[in-house]
This record gives C-alpha cells, sequence and structure tokens, in this order.
C-alpha cells in the first residue's frame, strides 16, 4: 500500500529519531549512560522501543555514542553520548552512514535565511551537497508561489538569473518547506499545506 502524504499521516512530534535525540542530548549533558528503555520513558506513546534501538546502533557505528553491551544475565545495552552536534538530530542508518535524501533542500533553506539576497547560483555555492541549477530554480520558484520569497531582481534577458530574499516572517523552523509531487508546498515546521497549485491550503 502506498504511503499517505506526510500532511495527511497521523499527527505527532516533529519526527520520532528528532525526539530521541533530543532525548540522547538531556542524558548526554551530564555524561549519563542511558538504555533504550531510559530514552523510551522519555518519550510518548511512540516511537517502539525497536526504532530507539535501530536508531542507537546507527548513531554508535557513526560514532556519535559509545556503547558498553550488557551481559548475558539480561542486562541491556548502555550507551553514552560521545558527538554531540547540536540540536538537529542526526541522520544516518543502521550501519551508520549518512542518509543525504533532502538534503540539498535542507541546505538551499538555510543558505535562503542566512543570505540577505541570493539567486540559484548562490544557494548552489552556499551548500556542501551537489545540487543542480534547475533544482535549485525549481525550489526557488515553489517556494516564492507560496509567499516565502519576496522577488528583489528580475532575470536579465543576457542571463542573470532573478535575484529573491527570505521574508523575515516566513522562516517557520529549522525544516525545510517540502514540495510534494501533487503540486503543493507543505511546511513540516507548521504541520499543514501552505501553498496548493490548485489555491487550496
Amino acid at each position: 500500500m502506498a504511503r499517505k502524504p506526510i500532511h495527511l499521516q497521523a499527527a505527532g512530534p516533529r519526527n520520532d529519531r528528532q525526539a530521541i535525540w533530543e532525548a540522547i542530548r538531556k542524558h548526554g549533558v551530564n555524561g549519563q549512560a542511558f538504555t533504550a528503555a531510559d530514552i523510551r520513558s522519555q518519550l510518548p506513546a511512540y516511537p517502539a522501543l525497536s526504532k530507539i534501538r535501530d536508531y542507537l546502533i546507527g548513531l554508535t557505528a557513526a560514532e556519535y555514542l559509545d556503547c558498553k553491551k550488557g551481559n548475558k544475565a539480561g542486562m541491556p545495552n548502555s550507551y553514552t553520548l560521545k558527538r554531540d552536534t547540536g540540536i538537529e538530530a542526526p541522520r544516518v542508518r543502521k550501519d551508520g552512514s549518512a542518509v543525504t535524501q533532502g538534503l540539498a533542500r535542507e541546505q538551499m533553506w538555510r543558505g535562503m535565511k542566512v543570505l540577505n539576497s541570493f539567486d540559484a547560483n548562490d544557494l548552489i555555492l552556499a551548500a556542501t551537497t551537489e545540487i543542480k541549477l534547475n533544482d535549485a530554480k525549481d525550489y526557488i520558484g515553489h517556494l516564492h508561489k507560496a509567499g516565502y520569497l519576496a522577488l528583489t531582481e528580475k532575470s536579465k534577458p543576457s542571463g542573470g538569473l532573478a535575484r529573491y530574499c527570505l521574508l523575515p516572517t516566513k522562516y517557520t523552523g529549522p525544516k525545510p518547506p517540502m514540495v510534494q509531487r501533487i503540486k503543493q508546498v507543505f511546511d513540516p515546521n507548521l504541520g499543514k499545506v501552505v501553498w496548493s497549485q490548485g489555491g487550496a491550503s
């Protein structure tokens, strides 16, 4: 069965891993050891304990955590925070490799916040991951339609790209607005559709 678009899924915290990471950091600030069950006790009715364990395994493989194996008497593994990289949850798979899906738009969104004025090339140059020009122009175009960006300079017949700025009141949070396949923009910081091609939001 196909997954529902994110705006139709059940409401909950920003995402499971962000909630888990925040709980880990609360322990880690004092170097306190914790188990998967300790993290689970700090969270609402989800995520499942298996999801917490998988994320802890991935964070250990990526060297964000140190793990002390439990003994044969049934004692669980315990963890300590080794590398705190800030409020944003590390995006890692169970084997510790980085998840790069969505990274380009995260970096463009951050670039829009930092730069006073920008065009598509400016966002590409500010990013640390590869972004295609057409992808940058498409993302800018959708956010302009959704009212996040103001046009500060029109494109030039000689080939100069249009320039924009992010409206201060439209920075809704760290998660980049998502352009969905059904031609609408969903803001995960607000938890709602903010623009659709059909005009509804």
